[in-house]
């Protein structure tokens, strides 16, 4: 199968296997998976939308356990996502291996109002999964979620879907590819629609693979949603005419509400050393049967396997909360922890560690800095929740449904436009956040807003005065709840924890909740996920910062989470 680099296979030597995948391999916010393997490595491309560093990696030696990289695109230079709408920006990056080096084709999504997207698609090339990146490639706007194909012969092509914004007409109106001329840089020849998809409609995320003599284009179909699937299509000639399997989707949970793993879909492939192949896909797990997502869309993976007559065949074309990890690999009996599930951070390294994400602007210096205090990320005031420039708060993915984090903070607020603290956030207009500012009289106060489709209010019977010095803020979700809670410094030198409100909905924070359509329209999307995370404001931009120490986040049970 060619999809990124063409492998010899010889005899493997079978090894006992102590453990299985187990989905999701990437929990939380880690939508989009572009799967892709170099030798022995296996790395995974997700989707970031308005978050920094742009697109986020993960790598494996053995598709089970699953280490971060951080994210590819961490500078302006790579990507401007000033002034981007909640759920535009990054849309569906695909990472491939050609020719000696990674090439990173990724979407800058501008709106979704109207029928309009107004995708712009960007290539770079570097010598490893994280660069360094070459200057991008202004590609098309012509449509998202692209992709390359590196053929046998040679030759790329550009696969996506085709946006049709005029009213009345299909806005998925089919997937289209056009040669790449690596030496110029450019695209080249005409565009070619190849497929129009089937009645599932809503047909998406392109790959393209060449197996046995035939192409095999993957797409998604039926939308992100509960209806998601993964279509296979194949034809003798890579620009088609390409003919969808008479069995049906490849993969859907769409009809049984009963299994873990929902909104199967958007699905690329990889093939083993020793020639076995797995698909990995999006998918969600609502907290009620068919309810609301709060960790967001994740990555999980499938096996796959062929029939006689060449089409790719999952068990039960359903996705399976554990699959038989590759044959020929060593898989450690005991599963690693993962530091997206349990870090403690102290702020000593020179950078913010790779589970760290910061809301539409890269971390530079002039507002965060691990040096200005040593052992400490200081992060200086930014503008409001409201806005979309230059806010300035530093998050990190919620990948289990029973999870705490909590930081030491200190924050000295001069007037009620500064403000610093923790918060629970999905997007701009759905968030929660425990801070600290100053009261009228000037004193420090600590209280907890809530923000609730946009509509801005305070929670009831938690504010307090704050004394100077240290304060350790905490919240918890526990399944569909969220509660916030404190510690002053005691007199005694012994700190009390005290509840900061009574329990909240943590299901505010879900793609679901976030959601909204009007006559018809999307007047709101939710793609992201919920965050937690370290937030300072200074409305009126008057210089304030604070200081944070040991940010924490832990999930209840690691190994099972």
């Amino acid at each position: 199968m060619t999809s990124a680099e063409t492998s010899t296979l010889g005899e493997t030597e079978a090894t006992t296997v102590s453990r299985g995948i187990r989905n999701p391999v990437l929990a939380g916010f880690h939508p989009d998976p572009s799967i892709v393997r170099v030798g022995a490595d296996y790395y995974i491309a997700t989707s970031t939308f308005e978050w920094y560093p742009g697109v986020r990696l993960h790598h494996s030696t053995n598709l089970v356990d699953w280490t971060p990289l951080g994210g590819a695109l961490n500078d302006k230079r790579l990507l401007d996502l000033t002034g981007t709408g909640d759920s535009n920006g990054v849309w569906a990056p695909n990472l491939s291996y050609a020719h000696g080096e990674f090439h990173l084709l990724y979407s800058d999504v501008a709106t979704f109002a109207g029928g309009y997207w107004d995708p712009q698609n960007f290539l770079v090339t570097g010598p490893t999964p994280t660069g360094p990146w070459s200057e991008p490639v202004v590609l098309h706007g012509r449509g998202f979620d692209a992709s390359l194909f590196h053929d046998d012969d040679g030759t790329t092509w550009m696969l996506s879907m085709v946006a049709d914004w005029r009213p009345g007409r299909n806005r998925f109106a089919g997937i289209s590819v056009q040669q790449y001329d690596r030496t110029t840089k450019q695209l080249t020849g005409p565009e070619h629609l190849i497929f129009t998809g089937t009645a599932a409609a809503v047909t998406e995320a392109p790959n393209l693979y060449r197996k046995d003599g035939w192409y095999y284009l993957v797409t998604a179909e039926g939308g992100t949603s509960w209806e998601h699937q993964v279509t296979v299509a194949r034809s003798s000639h890579v620009l088609g005419p390409y003919l969808a399997d008479p069995a049906g989707p490849l993969l859907t949970s769409a009809g049984h509400p009963d299994l873990t793993l929902q909104k199967a879909g958007h699905g690329s492939l990889v093939e083993t050393p020793g020639g076995q192949c797995y698909l990995a896909h999006l998918v969600g797990r609502p907290c009620t049967p068919l309810g609301r997502c709060v960790l967001g869309r994740e990555s999980a993976i499938q096996e796959v396997t062929w029939t006689d007559d060449g089409w790719p065949r999952i068990a039960d074309g359903r996705p399976a909360d554990t699959v038989p990890a590759p044959l020929g690999v060593e898989v450690p009996a005991d599963a690693p922890v993962s530091s997206e599930q349990v870090e403690d951070d102290d702020f000593t390294a020179a950078t913010l560690g790779v589970n760290w994400s910061t809301l539409r602007r890269p971390a530079t210096p002039d507002w965060v800095s691990l040096t200005e205090r040593p052992s400490h990320l200081r992060i200086h005031g930014g503008r409001s929740p409201m806005g979309r420039h230059q806010p300035s708060l530093v998050a990190r993915r919620v990948v289990a449904t029973d999870c705490e984090f909590a930081a030491t903070m200190e924050f000295a607020p001069r007037n009620f436009r500064q403000l610093a603290g923790i918060t629970a956030y999905y997007n701009s207009r759905n968030w929660y956040f425990l801070h600290i500012t100053a009261d009228d009289d000037g004193l420090p106060v600590l209280d907890l807003l809530a923000c609730d489709s946009g509509r801005v209010s305070v929670v009831p019977g938690v504010r307090t005065p704050a004394p100077a010095g240290p304060v350790r803020l905490r919240l918890r979700f526990a399944g569909p709840k969220l509660s916030f809670s404190y510690e002053f410094p005691g007199e005694t030198g012994k700190a009390v924890r005290l509840p900061a409100g009574p329990d909240l909905d943590a299901t505010t924070l879900s793609d679901e909740y976030a959601a909204q359509v009007v006559n018809g329209e999307p007047a709101a999307w939710g793609f992201t996920g919920a965050f937690v995370g370290l937030w300072a404001q200074d409305l009126g931009r008057e210089g304030s910062y604070a200081d944070f120490d040991r940010a924490t986040y832990t999930t209840v049970s690691p190994a099972t989470a």
